[in-house]
């Protein structure tokens, strides 16, 4: 009896836990719908309404495209290679676009034999997934003016682009202003984008510099509830703070709501897989507003992108903006080792740690750790529950104690309900002095339960 009430005990006090995390410490609820002008052009939350709006052009594949195949979309461009120690690939002279990357470190199952991972491929082939970057024209001046699209064809200074090996894309809009891509990679998985426009037409022009991913079509997902698969982001969206909330926006949420906007002052944002990720850094000393996009063509689009506030481009004179794009495994390592040198506001949070991610990640690092050291990653298992199991030891034998007493006067706490059945008050008070003359606290024996019961969940 006393057992099944401390067990009692124990589940109430551990939904108390959850229900108190949920109230104070949950991730804020996803943000209200965009508002609309009188023009029907969306505005941002925390936008100005009286500044220009920039309407980005449509990256996905016109509407009644045929579907192509991966290699045919790859043979219809001219293309620059990316090649380093992790990932092989190129992108589309046509459009700028960055979507032929594969992974050279994994592959699709455990087979030694098995295809790689391809992580990006062009729009309008099965799967398209691809990220771009570029500018749209503001103010009166500069609102009829010529700028890169999605058919653009630009020219490139070099065949390849490697680490310590950048690569330079130009356009000549024919109208006195020259755009430049400047592509530079690292070893690993992170490119940095390098956004220049010469102004040499006589008149000053104001310009939007955006980043852009666009992934067609619903892909698989595992739908395992501690696990995001969807849009994902970083924002500060007081903008002159440091207070960085993570939003994590599943599929079917922005496909109901259409587009959800948002505005910080750095931050990154992207779509996330179980593995993988391809995100958007901007500028983090900029402030600049977001978008997570959900459009239908002959297919699903889902498209997150940032657009910078309005960029000056006075007359004679050259402006560049960089922004970064990450797109690889996460790595836990890798995460941390970016967001510490490149000063990306919580990019760990990349990886889904779960409520109880100050003991989630400390426990994956130990077992991480321990995988490297020992080599096997069953044996590293064995050895962390063997690490936690002597860590709560001393709470565990505890408890032991405690319900040892507590059935050494298990016989006496039977005779005081037998002989006090039909006196309640009495019965309690016969118990409490027993327990106070025994030196007994009944609930002794849950409190250890319940200290470790988040790591369990951890």
């Amino acid at each position: 009896m006393d057992d099944q009430r401390n067990l009692l005990i124990a589940i109430v006090l551990s939904l108390v836990v959850l229900v108190t995390f949920q109230v104070f410490f949950a991730p804020p609820p996803p943000p209200q719908a965009p508002q609309e002008t009188q023009q029907g052009q969306t505005i941002p939350q925390g936008a100005d309404p009286d500044r220009p709006v920039p309407q980005l052009q449509d990256g996905a594949e016109a509407p009644g495209a045929a579907p192509r195949s991966r290699e045919a979309a790859l043979a219809a461009y001219q293309r620059v290679r990316v090649e380093n120690p992790r990932v092989k690939g190129s992108i589309a002279l046509t459009g700028a676009r960055i979507d032929d990357l594969t992974l050279l470190s994994y592959r699709e199952t455990i087979e030694p034999d098995s295809p790689l991972i391809t992580l990006m491929s062009p729009r309008g082939t099965p799967n398209g997934y691809y990220a771009d970057f570029g500018w749209s024209p503001g103010g009166a001046a500069s609102a009829d003016l010529a700028v890169p699209g999605p058919d653009t064809q630009w020219t490139a200074d070099g065949e390849t682009l490697a680490p310590d090996s950048p690569v330079t894309l130009r356009w000549d809009n024919g109208a006195g202003l020259t755009f430049e891509l400047v592509y530079a990679i690292d070893e690993k998985y992170m490119l940095t984008v390098t956004q220049r426009v010469t102004n040499s037409s006589g008149q000053d022009h104001v310009l939007f510099p955006y980043g852009r991913i666009v992934r067609e079509e619903l892909p698989e997902t595992t739908g395992f509830w501690v696990l995001h698969e969807g849009l994902i982001g970083v924002f500060n969206e007081e903008l002159d703070g440091q207070d960085f909330t993570l939003s994590e926006v599943d599929y079917d949420e922005v496909m109901d709501e259409g587009q959800i906007p948002l505005s910080s002052r750095g931050g990154w944002l992207g779509i996330t897989d179980k593995y993988w990720l391809v995100a958007l850094i901007p500028d983090q000393e900029t402030v600049h507003d977001a978008r997570f996009l959900h459009k239908t063509r002959d297919r699903d689009i889902f498209q997150a992108d940032f657009v910078k506030r309005e960029l000056s481009v006075p007359a004679g004179q050259s402006v560049e903006t960089t922004a970064r794009l990450f797109a690889g495994a996460k790595i836990v390592s890798l995460l941390n080792e970016y967001q510490e040198n490149l000063g990306i506001a919580r990019f760990e949070m990349a990886i889904d740690w779960g409520w109880f991610f100050f003991l989630t990640k400390p426990i994956f690092l130990v077992l991480d750790y321990l995988n490297r050291a020992i080599g096997n990653f069953g044996v590293a298992i064995l050895v962390l529950t063997v690490l936690v199991k002597l860590i709560f030891f001393p709470l565990a034998n505890h408890s032991y104690k405690a319900m040892s007493k507590m059935k050494k006067i298990a016989p006496e706490l039977t005779q005081i309900r037998e002989r006090h059945a039909d006196d309640k008050l009495k019965m309690n008070e016969e118990m409490m002095a027993l327990y106070k003359r025994e030196k007994v606290n009944p609930a002794s024996g849950c409190f250890p339960i319940l200290i470790q019961i988040p790591v369990f969940f951890a």
